[in-house]
C-alpha cells in the first residue's frame, strides 16, 4: 500500500492537537490554588477544579496551599526584664489567602513566617518579668498573635493563632520558686491562725464581761431585795409591830448557826448564846405564823400552852 504526504501529515496533526489540548489542561485539587505565568510574568490564579491555560505560552509558577497550616515552632532562651533566662517554644497556625502575594512577595514562606514568631516572642517575652511571664500566658498569646499577624498580612496570610506552649526556667530556679511559695502559704498560715486566736481571745473576753455585768446586775437585785426586806421591817417596827424585828432576828440568827454547823473543818460548835434565846426566837416565829395564818402556831399545838410575846435575846 503506497501512503501519500496527506496519509502522514494527518495523523501527525492529531496527535499534535491531542498534546495540545493535554498541555493546557489543568486540574487543580482542591485546598490550592496555582498561579500561572506568561513570559515569567505572573497572569493569574487558578482555582481548584478544570482551568484551561495556552501551552507553551503559559506556564504553572507556584503551587499554593491555601488551607490552614501549622509551624513549629522550636526552643529558644529568653533573657526576661528581671535577668531570668527561660527556655520557650511555641506552635503557629497560618492560611494563605492570596496566593500571588504569598508566591511572589516573600521568598520561603515558611522561614519568613518561623523566624517572624521567634523574634516577636523574644521581643514580647523580653520586655516581661519572670512572675508576670508565668501568669498572663493569655495576653502574651494574644499580643504575639497580633504583632505577627500584622507583619505577616503584605504577604497575603493570616495568622489565625499563636501558642505559647511550654515555659520552663532553670533548675535552680524552679526551686527558689517552690521554697518562695511554701514560704508565702506558711505566712498565710500563720496570718489566719493570729487571726483566729485574736478572735477567740475577743470572744472570751466579751464573755467575762457579759458575765460580770450579769454577776453585778444580780448582786444589785439582791442588795436592793435586802433593802427593801430592812425597810419593811424598819416600816413594821415604826408602826409599833415588834413581831416584824423578832422574825427579822430570828431567821438571820437561824441562817447563821446553820453556816456554823455546815462548816468542814468544825468538830465541836460552842454557842455563845442561851438555847431559850432561840426556842423564844422560834416562838416569835410561831406567833407571826399565827397571826398570818389566823389559827393556833405550831408550836402551840405541840406544847399545847401560850407562850409570852418575844424579847431580843439576853433580855428575857
Amino acid at each position: 500500500m503506497n501512503f501519500t504526504g496527506l496519509d502522514i501529515i494527518i495523523p501527525v496533526l492529531v496527535v499534535l492537537v491531542l498534546l495540545f489540548l493535554f498541555a493546557g489542561i489543568k486540574t487543580v485539587p482542591q485546598g490550592s490554588n496555582w498561579t500561572v505565568e506568561r513570559f515569567g510574568r505572573y497572569t493569574r490564579s487558578l482555582s481548584p477544579g478544570l482551568n484551561l491555560i495556552l501551552p507553551f505560552i503559559d506556564r504553572i509558577g507556584a503551587k499554593m496551599n491555601m488551607m490552614e497550616q501549622v509551624l513549629d515552632v522550636p526552643t529558644q532562651e529568653v533573657i526576661t526584664r528581671d535577668n531570668a533566662i527561660v527556655a520557650v517554644d511555641g506552635v503557629a497556625f497560618y492560611q494563605v489567602l492570596n496566593a500571588a502575594q504569598a508566591a511572589y512577595q516573600v521568598a520561603g514562606l515558611e522561614n519568613a513566617i518561623l523566624n517572624l514568631t521567634m523574634t516577636n516572642i523574644r521581643s514580647v517575652m523580653g520586655s516581661m518579668d519572670l512572675d508576670e511571664l508565668l501568669s498572663n500566658r493569655d495576653a502574651i498569646n494574644e499580643r504575639l498573635l497580633r504583632i505577627v499577624d500584622e507583619a505577616a498580612s503584605p504577604w497575603g496570610i493570616k495568622v489565625t493563632r499563636v501558642e505559647i506552649k511550654d515555659i520552663n526556667p532553670p533548675a535552680n530556679l524552679v526551686d527558689s520558686m517552690a521554697r518562695q511559695m511554701m514560704a508565702e502559704r506558711n505566712k498565710r498560715a500563720q496570718i489566719l491562725e493570729a487571726e483566729g486566736l485574736k478572735q477567740a481571745q475577743v470572744l472570751e473576753a466579751e464573755g467575762r464581761k457579759e458575765a460580770a455585768f450579769r454577776d453585778a446586775e444580780a448582786r444589785e437585785r439582791a442588795a436592793e431585795a435586802e433593802a427593801r426586806a430592812t425597810q419593811v421591817v424598819s416600816e413594821a417596827i415604826a408602826a409599833g409591830d415588834v413581831q416584824a424585828i423578832n422574825y427579822f432576828v430570828a431567821q438571820k440568827y437561824t441562817e447563821a448557826l446553820a453556816r456554823i454547823g455546815s462548816a468542814t473543818n468544825s468538830k465541836v460548835v460552842l454557842l455563845p448564846v442561851e438555847a431559850s434565846a432561840l426556842i423564844g426566837s422560834l416562838g416569835g416565829i410561831g406567833a407571826i405564823a399565827k397571826e398570818v395564818f389566823g389559827g393556833e402556831s405550831p408550836t402551840q399545838n405541840t406544847r399545847g400552852a401560850n407562850r409570852p410575846p418575844l424579847v431580843p435575846p439576853g433580855q428575857g
